[in-house]
């Protein structure tokens, strides 16, 4: 017999902790065997996805930013490239906080409801809140100062210090780029061997995804329910509104931002855009990896797009790896919904916060399944959001995950598009290609 898919087995897992989170209300004795016992599990996941998460950061950063090639390429192109990165990533998380803050899906929730979330992380609650405090008595300049760490081995210890880890991995990355190549090898391949490993353990956690879904979510409704399951229904019809919410933020950022870019730098338009790279986006939306379907997006951005392979060779596998725009938006979006349902406010601080590190997080974003769920555990911890408070938004992640995919791949191609015209590099025959292609 055929073994199911993972995400086949996670949604099987997420249905399953549904049902049985709502037969346990009924049951006295179930629900107190499921907080024992069953929610351990979902509690092993977590902290299997934290574990991960500082050499995740660290190996694919140092990786991305030595990949660039050489201090001239960083110089104009590069920094060409890295500056659009970061602008649409910045705007994909405005637009997801803006849209989250306009539809509120974590105030669907009743009051009640809410209360009863916040009940179950009091600590972290008083915590965020003595922070904020503390905050307020900082001066401008201490963010800057917070992201230099004084001690590097004591701040990949902590998660909530993940900002001193990308500030490090960075130094790394542009030291990799000045020093002998010969040299620069051993260390480069070193990190190269901790990425893959590291990304493989990765798989390895998804594997006990289903099991960890299936726990978090059954000792969720358990805890939240209590003796009530209208509750647990109201729950559900949030996460809706949720979903809703990253779904229109990132297709405005497809409909409204991309061919705004691609229309101001270059001739094409963007209907002939989607035609070009309509492949590797539906290849992304059903793999859920930008890394898988890299191929792909080369092979189409250059042949039906016309964009020059040095363009795209350089381009494309540095977008795979820290131009994250889907993910970054959902982080955010995911972030204020999570703090919305346990009613913790979040200060303006918290929110740049949550952009900086958002932005930072996407570019330690592996591009595989499952990575940006741990780039969100990082985001949640940034700012003293429970990490556990992921559980409200395992149900939909599938296929906010093949949405996300799909929109990092196509900015990815953008970029590639913009770089190319404004280095004289984009073929402008590209769409006799397309309609050879179409007419074909």
């Amino acid at each position: 017999m055929k073994k199911l898919a993972l995400h086949t087995q996670i949604l099987i897992g997420m249905t399953l902790g549904l049902i049985f989170g709502m037969v346990c209300l009924e049951f006295e004795g179930l629900s107190g065997f499921t907080l024992d016992f069953i929610k351990p599990i979902g509690t092993i996941f977590i902290r299997s996805l934290k574990m991960v998460a500082v050499p995740l950061v660290l190996a694919s950063l140092i990786i991305g930013v030595a990949n660039i090639g050489d201090v001239s390429k960083l110089s104009r192109m590069g920094g060409k490239t890295l500056g659009i990165f970061v602008l649409t990533t910045v705007i994909s998380i405005t637009v997801g906080l803006s849209l989250v803050a306009v539809m509120k899906p974590g105030h669907k929730l009743p009051e009640e409801t809410r209360q009863n979330l916040m009940s179950l992380y009091d600590s972290n609650a008083e915590s965020q809140i003595s922070a904020a405090e503390e905050v307020k008595t900082r001066g401008p300049l201490q963010p800057l100062i917070d992201m230099v760490p004084d001690n590097i081995f004591f701040a990949t210890t902590q998660n909530g210090r993940m900002l001193q880890v990308v500030f490090f991995a960075i130094l790394v990355g542009v030291a990799l780029l000045q020093v002998p190549k010969q040299k620069g090898a051993t260390v480069l391949g070193f990190f190269n061997g901790i990425n893959d490993v590291i990304i493989k353990i990765v798989q390895y956690i998804m594997l006990i995804a289903p099991y960890g879904v299936f726990a978090l979510i059954a000792s969720l409704i358990i805890e939240i329910a209590g003796d009530n399951p209208e509750k647990a229904w109201e729950l559900l019809y949030a996460l809706l509104w949720y979903t809703i919410t990253v779904v229109i933020g990132m297709f405005l950022m497809m409909i409204f931002v991309y061919p705004i870019l691609i229309r101001y730098f270059s001739k094409i338009k963007y209907l002939e855009f989607f035609r070009g790279i309509r492949p590797a986006m539906l290849l992304g939306f059903s793999t859920s990896s930008s890394t898988a379907t890299l191929p792909v997006t080369m092979d189409r951005v250059e042949k039906q797009l016309g964009v020059s392979e040095e363009v795209s060779s350089f381009v494309l596998p540095l977008g795979a790896t820290i131009n994250m725009n889907g993910t970054s938006l959902y982080q955010g979006v995911s972030a204020i919904f999570i703090a919305q349902a346990m009613g913790l406010e979040l200060t303006l601080s918290s929110q740049i916060t949550i952009v900086l590190t958002a932005t930072l997080a996407a570019v330690g974003t592996a591009g595989v399944p499952g990575a940006g769920l741990v780039m969100l555990v990082i985001v949640l911890e940034a700012v003293g959001i429970p990490a556990a408070g992921i559980a409200l938004i395992m149900a939909p992640e599938r296929i906010l995950d093949m949405v996300r995919t799909m929109v990092n791949i196509t900015g990815d191609a953008s970029v590639a598009v913009v770089v190319a015209s404004t280095e004289g590099e984009l073929d402008p025959d590209f769409d006799k290609k397309l309609t050879t292609e179409q007419s074909s």
